[in-house]
């Protein structure tokens, strides 16, 4: 009986403690570069939360591996979240060590959006279509690059999937992040990237490089004049790219619920909604069950692209 009354008084504390979370100022680490996807998605969404609850929402950009690794060792008292693109999934997939585990060290709070990466190519490249792209490079194995933001980043594996289903010779040089990636493809030192819209359509839209596909299984509502990689002659073609928020295991379920709809709400907000567009992104706002079930199929597939693609990181 005083094991039962320990517990029930520990849930009504739980559900005290969260009812008046959050008390002081929250940290979004985000585990990639300022202005990138996940930091843009992070500020928006933080602003909300603070006009929501009064406390300020700090952005901590840090280094993918890094800045995971700070999220999932912080307290588990709801003053620490992280937004994660894409990439954690991949890196679990892809790396034989992490100091981390995704399924293990997280509790997952919603995937706040997806997004649609976009195929742009450099000008020089006599290429207008997909279709023309996979001509070529069979017609010159080995001579087109693709930048990456880094071994095993989404915009990697995207790469690696594309020459697996095109059955195409092109060759990944990695970056220490996706805008000197793309500066190099601005100068044609590589060729073609799969990147992120905030970090290559303003390019595209004032026609220093060529937009050939959106990675999505659909047309990007922001883009409807785009094809997709798959219907332009790779069936089966799929990179979604994704930011969720988590927070460290451990954390109390009322704290991560509470968390879960009010990012859910933000994101459904039309001004929000109208930002995320801008940058060919869409609202999601899912639970933690969705998400979670969501992150374990991520990392499964990931997994096998990166079999097939012999892609292993140490």
């Amino acid at each position: 009986m005083r094991f039962v009354a320990l517990l029930t008084a520990l849930a009504a504390a739980s559900a005290v403690a969260a009812q008046d979370w959050p008390l002081h100022p929250l940290r979004i680490i985000v585990p990639s570069a300022a202005g990138g996807a996940g930091d843009l998605v992070a500020r928006a969404v933080g602003q909300k939360l603070t006009d929501a609850w009064g406390q300020p929402v700090i952005v901590d950009n840090r280094n993918g591996i890094v800045g995971a690794e700070i999220a999932a060792h912080s307290a588990p008292d709801g003053y620490t979240i992280m937004f994660a693109t894409s990439a954690l999934s991949i890196r679990e997939s892809v790396y034989n060590k992490l100091p981390f585990s995704t399924l293990r060290d997280f509790v997952p709070v919603g995937q706040v959006v997806s997004q649609s990466n976009i195929l742009v190519a450099h000008p020089g490249v006599p290429v207008k279509s997909v279709q023309d792209l996979i001509a070529y490079a069979k017609a010159h194995p080995g001579e087109l690059n693709y930048g990456s933001s880094g071994n095993a980043s989404s915009n990697h594996l995207a790469g690696e999937l594309f020459k697996l289903l095109a059955k195409v010779n092109i060759v990944h040089v990695p970056y220490k992040g996706l805008p000197q990636a793309v500066t190099d493809l601005l100068g044609g030192r590589v060729q073609i990237v799969f990147g992120s819209p905030s970090s290559t359509l303003p390019a595209a839209r004032d026609g220093r490089l060529r937009l050939l596909a959106v990675t999505t299984p659909k047309r990007s509502p922001a883009l409807p004049d785009v094809p997709t990689i798959a219907e332009s002659g790779v069936p089966g073609y799929e990179f979604t790219g994704w930011i969720g928020a988590l927070l460290p295991a451990r954390t109390p379920n009322d704290i991560v619920v509470k968390l879960s709809r009010e990012v859910a709400r933000i994101v459904q907000m039309p001004e929000v909604r109208t930002r995320l567009a801008a940058d060919a992104t869409e609202a999601v706002g899912s639970t933690p069950e969705q998400y979670a079930a969501f992150l374990k199929a991520e990392i499964a597939r990931w997994t096998r692209v990166a079999r097939a693609a012999n892609i292993k990181v140490d």
